[in-house]
Formats: structure tokens, sequence, C-alpha cells
């Protein structure tokens, strides 16, 4: 079984990545800043402009160990991928699967399912949580409509109606993020999903744990042997990791967005932790980002039960575990992709 190891983010933005034998070291101005053993780390991920030598390039991936850039803001620009190590004949069935709308629309369907069933169970844990200080009835209403677009769901043989299913249950969710907001509603106030750029502090949350998990789950459908770019839901394009943006999308009611209300809700973050730019745009300062990250590698480190292999693992190995379960799907060894369903 796979081991959860550590990600490293370099936040300073005059770091640059070298190797020294089995070392990732962290350099400033020519000076060695700090080292960390490769065999410690799962993720390397820069928001620093300065870059990393190609031997450290060349050594995670050798390792697998994910190597992504994003711009100082938080902005993916890209990951190093080294020698494919994926199983020819899976990613074979792969391309024929997401050229096929019946076994796409299948697989897809199920992840959609896993979302709306994440998503309303959200709602739930907050009305069972916080039914006093929650305006239960609208969260109520909400609920029953996305439960009602579960049936719905299952039945869908078109991947457009598919989409259109999705689009309603996501629009009925946000509506009543807001409501699950329970402390500053002053900085943390949720109007509507914006995202390039976002407009308000919860939005800047969303987005940068949504590139996170994304990543997360790249890295771990490379680890399988699976072609992170190419989707079932979500269309080929170029640069874009669609299979990653798949897979995450029945984990961001749980991994994501029930993260970022944990952070507002027990006031980890604050109205200092974020920049208003002269744009509109909101985004995170150094130091907000270092909160946030602090605590998305303490959540990562939880345990759970897994709802289909009934076995306790860490929040962090989801993505994999979900990625494994796909692959073994592809490959004939299961009847059906299972989605992780969250209680």
């Amino acid at each position: 079984m796979k081991h959860l190891l550590n990600t490293l983010y370099i936040l300073s933005e005059d770091i640059y990545l070298s190797l020294d034998g089995e070392n990732v070291v962290a350099n400033r101005d020519k000076q060695i800043a700090a080292r960390y053993p490769l065999h410690t780390l799962q993720n390397i991920i820069s928001f620093s402009y300065a870059g990393a030598s190609p031997a450290l390039m060349g050594a995670c991936a050798k390792r697998q160990i994910g190597l992504a850039f994003c711009t100082p803001k938080g902005k993916f620009l890209a990951r190093v991928c080294g020698e494919s190590r994926g199983n020819v004949l899976l990613r074979r069935t792969q391309y024929r699967v997401a050229d096929d709308p019946v076994p796409c629309c299948r697989i897809s369907r199920t992840m959609i399912f896993g979302k709306l069933f994440n998503s309303r169970w959200s709602i739930e844990r907050t009305r069972r949580d916080h039914g006093l200080r929650v305006d239960s009835e609208k969260l109520a209403a909400v609920s029953r409509q996305i439960y009602e677009l579960l049936s719905q769901v299952e039945n869908v043989t078109v991947p457009e109606e598919l989409r259109g299913l999705e689009g309603v249950g996501a629009s009925a969710y946000f509506s009543v993020f807001n409501e699950m907001i329970l402390g500053d509603k002053e900085t943390f106030s949720f109007c509507g999903r914006s995202r390039r750029p976002p407009l308000d502090a919860v939005n800047a949350m969303l987005s940068f744990a949504y590139s996170l998990l994304a990543h997360d789950c790249a890295s771990a459908l490379e680890s399988v042997g699976l072609d992170a770019y190419v989707g079932f839901l979500h269309r080929d394009r170029p640069g874009r990791t669609s299979l990653a943006l798949d897979l995450m999308e029945e984990l961001r009611p749980c991994m994501a967005d029930r993260f970022v209300l944990t952070l507002i809700n027990t006031r980890q973050m604050k109205a200092s932790d974020f920049l208003n730019m002269e744009s509109g745009a909101v985004l995170l300062t150094d130091d907000g980002r270092r909160s946030f990250l602090k605590c998305w590698q303490e959540k990562k480190k939880e345990n759970l039960t897994h709802p289909y292999l009934g076995e306790k693992l860490p929040w962090g190995m989801i993505p994999y575990i979900q990625a494994l379960l796909l692959a073994r799907y592809l490959r004939g060894d299961i009847d059906a992709y299972p989605p992780f369903l969250w209680k």
C-alpha cells in the first residue's frame, strides 16, 4: 500500500531548488537556506518564479515525486513529467472509453453522483451540528432538491444532460453556501462563485484549495498509470488535466469546500490574511497561504474510514485510492467505478 508522505511548499519567491545527493536544497542568493530528504516527499509545489534545476526535475520524475510550479499568487503554471510509466494497455483502454459516449457517460455519472451526494451531506452536516444557528428550512429545501437530482443522474445516458444536472446541483449548493458560514460574515461573506479572479475571501480560499486538490488528483492518476490529461466528463483541452478535474469533482465538497468552511468557522483565517486589489480581486497574502497550507497538510493526515474499502486511511490518500479504483474498473477488475461517498 502506498504511504502518505509530505508535500513541500515553496512560498518565498526568491527560492531556487536544486539537488544535492538525495536532498532537495532550497537556495537563496546562492546560499543554502534549507534542505529536505527526497525519500520523505510525495510532492513539491513551488510558488516561486526562480524555478528548479534540471537535475532535481529528473530526480523527482524518476522517483515519481510530483513537482509543480505556480505563480506567487497561486495560479498553476506547469507540472514536471518524466518518462511515462503507465501501462500502455490501461491507457489505450482509457482512450477508447473517452471516445465512446456510453461508457464515458457511465463513469462520469458516478463521479457526478458522488459530487451531489457529498454536497448534500455537507449541507446535512451543517443542519445537524448547527441547526439553531442556521436557516435550517432553507438548507433542508436545497438538500431535498439535490437528493431528487441523484436519481436523475443515475439514469442519464447523454453527457450533455449530465453536465446540465451537475450545473443545477452546483447552483443549488452554492446558493446556500453562505448559510454554512458561521463566523465573521463581514470578512467571509459568500455571494456566489467567482473564479478568475476571485472577488472575495471565500472564493480566494476555494480557488486555492481546488488548485491543490487538482494537483493531488493529477499526481495520483499518473502514479497508477492513467493519463491525467484525457478525461470523461471534462473534454480534452491542451494543457488541461481533464481526468484530474473529473476525479476531483466528487472530492470538492468534502475535501475542499468543507475544509474552507472549517477554517472560517474555527477562526483559523482572518481578514489580514487577504489582499484586496484595485481590480476587485481578493488574494491570499504570503502569511495567509502559509496558514492555509499548514492546515491543509494537517487535514491530509487525519484518518477516516473509506466507504468502499472499509479501511482506515489518511484523508490525503483518498485521491490515490480513487485513482486506483478507477484504474481497476478500466482493467475490468471491478464491475463499476465506486465514487467516494462521504459521511
